[in-house]
């Protein structure tokens, strides 16, 4: 089990996810054996038209979470760039992108990301 040498994939693949995210810290992308996924954008939308809700992303690298956001507030009816081009990341192999929000229903969260592969 290895990282791909990014100098030398063979493939990138494009993908995006979209996730409506709930109170309970919960695995939005896992990356794969053999593969690192870089992950170009994060964005998350509050959807409630009146209350600004509270958005928690992690990183877990197989022991623990780390945060990437911790409770920054999204206005009601706004979106916010957690990660853009200025601050892309590797999510490694067996590391786990999580998501949570303040209350359930009112936040959407897409994560666009490639994956680099090797073989």
């Amino acid at each position: 089990m290895a990282n791909p040498n990014i100098v030398n994939v063979t493939s990138i693949l494009g993908k995006t996810d979209t996730f409506a995210l709930t109170t309970t810290l919960t695995a939005l992308v896992t990356c794969a054996t053999d593969k690192v996924y870089k992950i170009n954008s994060i964005l998350v939308s509050n959807i409630d038209g009146t209350n600004a809700q509270d958005v928690t992303l992690k990183v877990n690298n197989g022991s623990n979470d780390r945060a990437i956001a911790s409770t920054i507030s999204v206005p009601a009816d706004a979106t916010l760039a957690a990660v853009d081009k200025n601050s892309t990341f590797y999510l490694e192999q067996g590391y786990v992108l999580k998501g949570q929000a303040g209350s359930n229903s009112d936040l959407e969260c897409i994560v666009s990301y490639e994956i680099l592969d090797d073989a």
